[in-house]
């Protein structure tokens, strides 16, 4: 997730109730422009809001002390012991035969999903494992810029990929049965765009277009296929994330117009979980208790990050001094990672905690950090800027604070996912200055 990430932002869509856009984030920062490709955040088509702030006077904030990640290839995983030298390997993942690669999904098996670009340019899915490297997931029989966002513990990966209509479809790929086309509610284009858009039963969640060309969040079970959630009420709604109990979360248009989060249950639909007092909420993450996180404007229009449960309703969980927050991320214990404003109109991340609140997880020396995601032991991973002015992929731990991972020999890196682990996953530029998908495991 890059420091901009980390920042509330709104969408860049079309009116109320008119088709949304529908591709992921665009690129931001130096790993951005050197991948050639969108990002897969949760959030996408976004326009973020006090980017100023963050360029904003410098201050250094005390983080463990940076060090440069052993670069190791993925051959030699065997003998991770013996070659580490600090307490993290960066190991290039390597491309499809292009230039450039990121790694956007881990499981628990340390299986990672992403997407490369080809030796023909196109830009096209993968599988990393361990004991098989880079596997090419194909294609629906056109050539574009497929992603591969979500990965679940079965090695069972969604995403998206262009079809020969020229059109993206919503995928699910399995070890056993390769690259399955999702269909449409009725329309030409379905997504799969988040990283937590399959659960561990193959379930897949995302948007499609109607035949009335509407664009709808949709359900794909392998028994039921595709099912149309509907929307609150408005003509356009779209799911980020689905849990284990097959609960979704995501965002949709009201009939006033309004962009309201929302959680829907196979035996409850569409629940609007409503505002801090505002017009606007859009629910990122959701885990398996049914909690749910995400972002939403106050009263007063200020963004504020929350998170919303069955039993309590929506939480502010407030700022760290500044006025805004966002948090893409939610473990099961209900622990939460993102970004927030400080008093000095710094961003930094922080991980909050239902018994200690937010907490400021400072820099790797430079003015602005964000988390991406957040791990079962409470570790964090995203990225910051350094004293250099470096973008670095970092890990926090409760016991160790933030440690830089460093990168494959280049200047910038950045991390979208974490496993129980604290194996994590993102891009890294090399010495070359080509951006590749990059796997920090510990030594």
């Amino acid at each position: 997730m890059s420091v901009l990430d980390a920042l509330p932002e709104v969408h860049s869509q079309g009116p109320p109730g008119g088709p949304r856009t529908t591709s992921p984030r665009s690129k931001v920062g130096p790993i951005r422009r050197l991948l050639g490709c969108e990002r897969a955040t949760a959030r996408h088509s976004w326009v973020a809001l006090g980017a100023a702030a963050l360029l904003g006077a410098a201050a250094v904030v005390s983080a463990v002390p940076a060090q440069a990640a052993t670069t190791i290839n993925p051959g030699a995983l065997g003998g991770t012991a013996s070659v580490c030298a600090n307490a993290a390997a960066a190991v290039d993942l390597g491309t499809l035969g292009g230039t450039s690669s990121s790694a956007l999904a881990i499981n628990e098996l340390g299986q990672v999903a992403g997407t490369s670009t080809t030796a023909a340019g196109y830009r096209e899915s993968f599988r990393w494992t361990r004991s098989g490297g880079m596997q090419a997931l194909g294609t629906l029989g056109g050539h574009g810029r497929d992603w591969a966002p979500a990965i679940n513990a079965l090695g069972q990966v969604a995403g998206y990929s262009t079809t020969t209509s020229g059109q993206p479809h919503a995928f699910r790929w399995t070890p056993a049965g390769g690259m399955q086309d999702l269909g449409t509610l009725g329309g030409t284009f379905s997504q799969a765009f988040a990283i937590n858009s399959i659960n561990a039963l193959g379930q897949v969640v995302g948007l499609s277009d109607t035949a009335s060309g509407e664009g709808h969040a949709f359900r794909w079970t392998p028994s039921g296929g595709m099912q149309d959630l509907g929307t609150l009420g408005g003509t356009s709604s779209e799911a980020f994330a689905i849990n284990a109990l097959g609960q979704v979360t995501g965002d949709s248009y009201t009939a006033a117009g309004d962009q309201h989060a929302f959680r829907w249950t196979p035996a409850g639909g569409m629940q609007d979980l409503g505002t801090l007092g505002g017009t606007f909420s859009q629910a990122l993450a959701i885990n398996a208790l049914g909690q749910v996180v995400g972002d939403t404007t106050t009263a007063s229009g200020e963004r504020r990050a929350f998170r919303w449960t069955p039993s309590g309703g929506m939480q502010d969980l407030g700022t760290l001094g500044g006025t805004l927050s966002g948090v893409p991320s939610i473990n099961a214990h209900g622990q939460v990672a993102g970004g927030s404003t400080t008093a000095s109109g710094e961003t930094h991340a922080f991980r909050w905690t239902p018994l200690g609140g937010m907490e400021d997880l400072g820099t790797l020396g430079g003015t602005s950090s964000g988390g991406a995601a957040i791990n079962g032991l409470g570790q964090v991973t995203g990225d910051s800027y350094t004293a250099a002015g470096e973008q670095h992929a970092f890990r926090w731990t409760p016991a160790g604070g933030m440690q830089d991972l460093g990168t494959l020999g280049g200047t910038n890196s950045y991390a979208d996912a974490i496993n129980g682990l604290g194996q994590v996953t993102g891009a890294s530029t090399t010495a070359a200055g080509e951006a590749h998908a990059t796997l920090w495991i510990r030594c």
